[in-house]
């Protein structure tokens, strides 16, 4: 069997071994190949001979699917799969699997980096001290931002899967509420701090928003001006699920104005984000480059599924189907 990996640098930079892979045949590792529309050509050349691929964000369209006839396996290094055209896929034989879970922790973790970071500040009021600034102060303390104590505040949290209920037991450990909106509301989950709630409780109630709803349709630019107006005036919104459900030239004007207090994003609408991003000039606004995910232990919870994933797949009993 002939392998290859389009885009393994993101996963793998070195610090993880493709030992689990390459034990199932002849196996060739690059770590990028284009993953926007124009580098059709070179992921034709560099998989032309594969009976599997694995990608992360490299593009797999109808055409390109078309072109490789070899091809019967494709591996997807994440849970979302937007890159592949499946259907093509199913409609030639192509077996395609995602890495449903293996970042829930991560991802709860750095939701609370970025909102800690909203409310005390602690790099820019580092960077002051080793500026100069706290040697030169008049004072025996200073701080050039609001401070926030979370306890007793309410998180609402919008999407209340895998990650949103780990985000929300974090939350009530610091003491505050939780509201939580869920396609399957569970009453019985319900006490005095957790409570599940409509979507417009939680836009009106929140102290922080988080999100954590898939991209769809009706998902899409959830955050628009109308959402925010019915915001409270501090809010501050985090998002580590999917930059277009944010209209992110309403969201900068919101922080601009004043409207709301700050946001924290580690996904936008295009990844790397474009130049000309609103969010950019935006006040009170932090914005890291898609890296929930990636704690090496993350990254290595990904290798193991992928491994099983393929494996699977060669013993013709495939997990994890995302086009059956």
């Amino acid at each position: 069997m002939k392998i290859v990996v389009l885009d393994g640098y993101t996963l793998n930079p070195g610090d993880l071994s493709w030992e689990g892979i390459s034990q199932f045949g002849e196996l060739t590792v690059y770590d990028r190949t284009a993953y926007k529309p124009g580098g059709e050509d070179l992921v034709v050349e560099r998989a032309k001979d594969a009976d599997a691929i694995l990608l992360n964000k490299t593009l797999l369209t109808r055409e390109m699917i078309d072109r490789l006839p070899k091809l019967k396996y494709v591996g997807v290094l994440a849970t979302g799969y937007n890159i592949v055209d499946i259907e093509a896929a199913k409609e030639n034989g192509i077996v395609v699997t995602n890495v449903p879970t293996y970042g829930t922790t991560a991802v709860a973790q750095m939701i609370f980096a970025l909102l800690l970071e909203l409310c005390h500040h602690v790099g820019e009021h580092s960077k002051a001290v080793f500026d100069g600034e706290w040697v030169e102060n008049p004072d025996w303390s200073f701080w050039n931002y609001p401070l926030v104590e979370l306890a007793g505040k309410t998180m609402g949290i919008i999407g209340y899967g895998r990650i949103g209920s780990n985000v929300g037991k974090i939350a009530q450990a610091l003491g505050m509420k939780v509201l939580a909106m869920a396609s399957s509301p569970k009453p019985e989950l319900e006490t005095e701090d957790l409570r599940f709630a409509s979507l417009d409780e939680i836009l009106e109630q929140s102290d922080v928003i988080s999100l954590h709803v898939p991209l769809f349709e009706s998902t899409e630019g959830m955050i628009n001006k109308d959402s925010i107006e019915k915001m409270k005036k501090n809010v501050m919104i985090i998002n580590t699920s999917r930059g277009p459900l944010i209209v992110e030239k309403d969201l900068a004007e919101a922080l601009n104005s004043g409207r709301i207090a700050g946001v924290a994003l580690d996904v936008v609408s295009s990844e790397p984000i474009n130049e000309d991003n609103p969010l950019l000039k935006a006040e009170n606004c932090i914005i890291t480059p898609h890296i929930a995910w990636a704690p090496k232990e993350s990254r290595k919870r990904l290798m193991d599924v992928a491994v099983d994933n393929l494996e699977k797949f060669i013993q013709r009993n495939p997990i994890n189907i995302v086009n059956d």
